[in-house]
């Protein structure tokens, strides 16, 4: 009798979704951030040195016309709640570089995982970092004095522009770190970046009392475009051109966020 040969069917691993791929990654970043809680904590002193110390020193500046009557404290918070996110969202580049050189990164890039996966999952435990940072932030302005007529809403509203700012930030750190895959070039160039966007900005000062070449750059700062509207937020009365800040930042956050993805796969090719 003649053996019949059978083909052996071979048995393909299925692959899941995206959302799962994403999720893995996201819970590995935030297992990785509970181990290390120091860090999150620790960016929280300089908001509390900001609204205590600075607060204090130039409180006397809310009596002035342009401060619109409020107290400087409530014209503070905003812009300090803008600027944790600022500093925080250009650290975040420093975990890829660290798997970079453990070679976690060279792991992730030779499994069955989407790209924008690996990117999803670390730019959302970055965000949810953010916004735990931003609601104690809220919570030091209110023990410095600070109230938020806008309520509930407007808090909302403050908290989703500085998500917003803080994709922005987050995105152009991780697209920064995966093309230099340097630490200092990483800090070197934030830091660049970070101080000009704060101090160009209506972080601290009314556009009014800017000198008219820094008035001019303020108009087109994307801090000043986050400020601003989560300002009118919290104080219950948004500025007219808070449409199409808005949408700059939703612009800016969607082109950052397609250049971190880019600059993975350009590092994914280079290897």
């Amino acid at each position: 009798m003649t053996a019949i040969a059978v083909p052996l069917q071979t048995q393909i691993p299925a692959r899941s979704g995206w959302f799962t791929q994403t999720g893995q990654v996201l819970r590995r970043w935030l297992i990785s951030t509970w181990r290390q809680a120091w860090g999150p904590v620790m960016s929280l002193v300089q908001p509390i040195i900001w609204i205590a110390l600075f607060g204090a020193v130039f409180s006397s500046l809310g009596d002035l016309p342009q401060f619109g009557g409020e107290g400087y404290i409530d014209y503070l918070v905003p812009g300090i709640l803008m600027m944790t996110v600022l500093y925080s969202g250009a650290w975040a580049g420093t975990g890829y570089i660290d798997d970079i050189n453990s070679g976690v990164m060279d792991q992730y890039l030779t499994s069955p995982i989407s790209r924008t996966a690996i990117i999803t999952g670390q730019l959302v435990q970055q965000l949810i970092v953010n916004v735990l940072q931003s609601l104690v932030v809220l919570g030091i302005g209110w023990l410095a004095g600070a109230r938020y007529p806008g309520g509930i809403v407007g808090m909302a509203v403050a908290l989703g522009v500085a998500t917003l700012l803080a994709t922005i930030f987050c995105s152009m750190s991780t697209a920064i770190a995966l093309t230099t895959r340097n630490q200092i070039a990483l800090i070197s160039l934030s830091q660049l970046i970070v101080l000009p966007a704060t101090f160009l900005s209506t972080t601290m000062m009314p556009q009014d009392l800017m000198p008219e070449w820094v008035q001019n750059v303020s108009r087109w700062n994307p801090m000043t475009w986050a400020v601003e509207v989560g300002r009118g937020g919290l104080d219950g009365s948004y500025p007219s051109n808070a449409w199409w800040q808005v949408t700059g930042l939703a612009v800016l956050a969607t082109l950052a966020f397609l250049w971190s993805v880019r600059a993975i796969r350009a590092y994914q090719r280079s290897i």
